[in-house]
């Protein structure tokens, strides 16, 4: 039997793609009609509990996206929401996704980026403020090796080690040192040799340096410690994570309000910012302000976070989730919230891709 790509949790949108409106799902369902090979990458959009959409980056270089389409964010030239995939029109010569609060990034063979969906503070980049259901250019950007986007702004990584911005930036998530929004992109203050972004609701994180000596850099919102400085000040330009992790770091994820590092060689994760559901997966419901240990947690390949529930896939390919539980969202058969991993009941073998809703309570894994 062929391989399906899975999704659990809320599913009042849609989001879990697999042709019914059911309230949510507790353990893994199917989303229609796309084999695991086909899929080479994933990304969870999502601006509250009970919302959320998804896409599917396939071999062919097109994507399909499927859940709730208010503001045009599945890119089909509607604003209907669909329960199934469907294509993204216009688009054909993607390398990358990402999905936000309500709008959704691709990056293109040619190293520009294209945005569809809710523009209202300019998270689509085209210098404009107007929603688009259909890919429309982000203006002045090339040569970009990532993208990453927020509740209700974006990011890209290029070439040369910059990071670039743009969106709704009242609580400093454009890192430019104001708080004015922009509708077209502009560098983050101060930060070069960048190899990885991440992207929270209202905040961001970025790995630079060499593999010896990684720093994770993070800006924005910062109320409930998720910049991880030992305060709870927002920072409009970048400040540095303070340590927590042995060595370099190789990977960076960011949920609504809380953020998480796997540092390199051991595999081990940390986690910092609000707790409020457990979602640091410390045992305790204590909001971090600098990265504290995940513990019994070893070989950690990939890490992924919604709004208030985190993912991580092992090496064996099995996947734990902890957190907020009340839909499903850590696919372990129940809705009881979990302050430690529990095992995710996938009934996938050999998963290599994990998606979780930034601002949405609902997981991808293929």
């Amino acid at each position: 039997m062929e391989k399906r790509l899975k999704s659990w949790g809320n599913n009042r949108a849609g989001q879990l793609g697999d042709g019914t409106w059911t309230d949510f799902r507790t353990t893994a369902t199917t989303v229609l009609g796309l084999t695991s090979a086909e899929v080479v990458k994933i990304a969870a959009g999502g601006g509250d509990p009970r919302s959320g959409h998804g896409l599917a980056l396939l071999t062919d270089r097109t994507v399909q996206s499927w859940g709730a389409n208010g503001s045009g964010q599945l890119g089909d030239g509607s604003v209907f929401s669909h329960n199934a995939p469907g294509q993204v029109v216009n688009l054909s010569d993607a390398t990358d996704i990402a999905a936000g609060g309500v709008h959704s990034l691709a990056l293109l063979a040619d190293q520009t980026v294209v945005a569809w969906g809710r523009n209202d503070y300019g998270q689509l980049g085209n210098g404009t403020t107007t929603d688009s259901s259909v890919p429309v250019r982000v203006e002045g950007l090339n040569k970009v090796i990532a993208i990453a986007a927020g509740l209700h702004h974006s990011l890209a990584l290029r070439e040369d080690g910059t990071v670039w911005a743009w969106g709704y930036n009242i609580n400093g998530q454009l890192g430019d040192g104001t708080s004015t929004s922009r509708n077209v992109p502009a560098p983050v203050t101060g930060l070069a040799g960048v190899t990885r972004i991440a992207a929270g609701a209202r905040h961001n994180l970025a790995l630079a340096g060499s593999a010896s000596s990684t720093v994770v850099k993070a800006w924005g919102y910062n109320a409930t410690g998720q910049l991880g400085d030992n305060t709870t000040i927002n920072r409009f330009t970048p400040v540095d994570t303070l340590g927590g992790w042995s060595g370099g770091v190789s990977l960076i994820a960011a949920g609504a309000f809380h953020s998480l590092a796997v540092s390199d060689g051991d595999h081990k994760l940390s986690a910092w910012g609000q707790n409020t559901s457990g979602q640091i997966g410390d045992g305790t419901t204590d909001f971090r302000v600098t990265p504290v240990p995940v513990p019994a947690l070893t070989g950690v390949q990939l890490v992924v976070a919604g709004r208030e529930h985190t993912a991580v896939l092992l090496g064996d390919s099995t996947v734990r989730s902890w957190g907020n539980n009340g839909s499903g969202q850590l696919g372990n058969g129940t809705t009881t919230d979990s302050s430690t991993p529990v095992t995710s009941l996938t009934a996938l073998t050999g998963v290599d891709k994990l998606a979780a809703a930034l601002g949405g309570d609902f997981t991808l894994a293929n």
